[in-house]
């Protein structure tokens, strides 16, 4: 657990650090395309970020099971340090519940899912092309159920960490599209484990000109010898300037273990001073 110890410091001193550039940066901003952003597997921030810009996102969401659903909240807080770097905090919740007469069903307890951190660079930004590319990584420091800390497990039960890379390409005004890929690994020392998983996740959003837009995000998950594959259609409603409400329905292609989910993101944008 030292290593995320120090991962944990790292990332610190880096905000810190490039917070605390010279303001002369600022005065040309980069160029940046603007690109439809996921709702459900959403960015670090906006590809071609730009030095000052922040954004808050407070979520809901239900998920259905074959013996339990479980409500999902969670609050993330992004900004971006430098032009092109984007850093982001999350704390997820899980609360679950019962939905079956099964009561040897095996259950997971009610948690904080853990502490996230991320970060994320825009390498390539080609208005020719209207294409933008991004590299970045997730650390995640899992928690144990609340039962399981109240009986004196402690908070960390383990690590996730995930490189990922970013594709996005714009045709004409009107259509995006994205590709969000990369492994993720879960550590839990306590049980002598570690698993490996790939994510493939592709979206493409028809975006109108007042900013609202329709797409569909299709999450692919392979890991421990299975395959899960997740459709999602969306909408993003826009309320005001720096305001907005993501809407998103989930549908498994594979209803043996999973069900419907339904989940509500909204999304605030702090006017810059």
């Amino acid at each position: 657990m030292k290593y995320s110890f120090f991962i944990f410091v790292i990332f610190v001193i880096a905000g810190k650090h490039a917070m605390a550039q010279s303001d002369s940066t600022e005065k040309k901003l980069p160029v940046k395309i603007r690109h439809a952003e996921p709702l459900y597997m959403d960015l670090i921030r906006d590809l071609g970020a730009r030095k000052g810009e922040k954004e808050w996102n407070v979520g809901y969401g239900i998920e259905g099971h074959k013996d339990y659903t479980v409500n999902h909240t969670f609050v993330e807080y992004e900004f971006s340090p430098l032009n092109r770097l984007g850093l982001e905090v999350e704390v997820p919740f899980s609360f679950y519940r019962s939905v079956g007469s099964d009561e040897n069903a095996a259950i997971p307890r009610n948690r904080v899912e853990g502490l996230k951190l991320a970060t994320q660079y825009t390498f390539l930004v080609s208005p020719k092309h209207q294409l933008s590319m991004a590299a970045g990584y997730m650390h995640e420091f899992r928690a144990h159920s609340f039962y399981s800390i109240d009986h004196g497990r402690g908070m960390l039960k383990g690590n996730s960490v995930s490189p990922f890379l970013i594709m996005a390409k714009k045709f004409g005004q009107r259509w995006n599209t994205m590709l969000y890929t990369g492994p993720e690994w879960e550590f839990t020392p306590e049980e002598n484990r570690r698993d490996l998983f790939y994510q493939v996740n592709a979206s493409a959003h028809y975006v109108l000109a007042s900013g609202n837009f329709v797409g569909l995000e299709v999450n692919d998950e392979y890991g421990k010898g299975s395959n899960q594959m997740v459709l999602r259609p969306q909408m993003k409603i826009v309320l005001a300037d720096n305001l907005a409400l993501g809407l998103i329905t989930g549908i498994p292609t594979s209803f043996q273990s999973n069900g419907m989910s339904f989940m509500a993101r909204v999304i605030y944008e702090p006017k810059r001073k």
